[in-house]
């Protein structure tokens, strides 16, 4: 089965001790390429540090809305030499979250805006995180489209709307922006239709999946540290949702990840 892992903190401190094992793991499963994602400033250092350390990692380097109001000149300027590494795939995760605001929603709307223009300035896709803030997370993306479509690199996608928490019109609305959604392993939970509606409507081109490990375990691992290896899990019940065969949907989000991301010969590899 070829797997990529389109969302994952492989960096985080939970991984500490055990993260050669951790990786060891995934691979056996078919996991070919880890995106791995930064949170703030420390985090997507961590992040470039292990792409540079690993093949098949790649670093995404951005800062969460969580910690938006981290987000000044110098910080901002510290994420665009960071972003010189050629293992560098993305911008964020940023966006919104007004479901805790941690940081001020006029902070994250600041925030958010100073990477869009990164990413644009950088012809690098975006990772979004949006929780309780559809509306506007996509009036500002559309208007981003519109700025940055002219001078953006044919058919290449704008971005990743990262743990999809949408129904299944507001994913269709994305891809017409040109944004990948990525499916958690939330579509294995009980009463997650809205997920589970989006992972059998969208074509398999635009959708990743991902562990957001440690985070979201699936459903038989609820309670455990999630990881990378677990990924065919989330696979296996998006089959089952569209009445495909696994290893075809591992093969088409595994092919779509490599599409966003741009991680070269990955999509070569067989899918069975």
């Amino acid at each position: 089965m070829l797997l990529v892992d389109a969302h994952c903190h492989l960096q985080d401190r939970q991984f500490e001790a055990d993260r050669q094992q951790v990786l060891a793991r995934a691979r056996e499963t078919g996991v070919r390429a880890f995106v791995v994602v930064g949170w703030d400033l420390e985090s997507s250092q961590r992040a470039v540090e292990m792409a540079d350390e690993h093949a098949d990692v790649y670093a995404v380097i951005g800062v969460h809305p969580h910690y938006a109001s981290r987000l000044d000149g110098r910080s901002l300027k510290a994420l665009r030499r960071l972003a010189d590494s050629a293992k560098v795939v993305a911008i964020g995760e940023t966006g919104l979250d007004f479901y805790r605001n941690l940081s001020p929603p006029d902070d994250q709307r600041r925030a958010f805006l100073a990477q869009l223009e990164l990413a644009a300035e950088l012809r690098l896709p975006v990772v979004v995180h949006s929780r309780e803030a559809d509306q506007e997370t996509f009036a500002i993306l559309s208007r981003y489209e519109r700025a940055v479509l002219p001078d953006w690199p044919h058919d290449r996608p704008l971005g990743q709307m990262h743990c999809f928490a949408g129904d299944l019109p507001l994913a269709l609305r994305y891809v017409q922006l040109g944004f990948l959604v990525s499916v958690p392993a939330t579509c294995t939970y009980p009463k997650s239709e809205r997920i589970c509606t989006v992972a059998r409507g969208l074509p398999l081109r635009w959708l990743t999946v991902e562990t957001d490990a440690p985070y979201l375990p699936p459903q038989g691992r609820r309670g455990q540290r999630n990881e990378p290896a677990y990924l065919p899990e989330t696979v296996e019940a998006i089959a089952r949702l569209r009445g495909e065969e696994a290893w075809r949907v591992a093969r088409g989000t595994a092919l779509a990840a490599a599409w966003l991301f741009g991680l070269g010969d990955i999509g070569e590899e067989e899918g069975t």
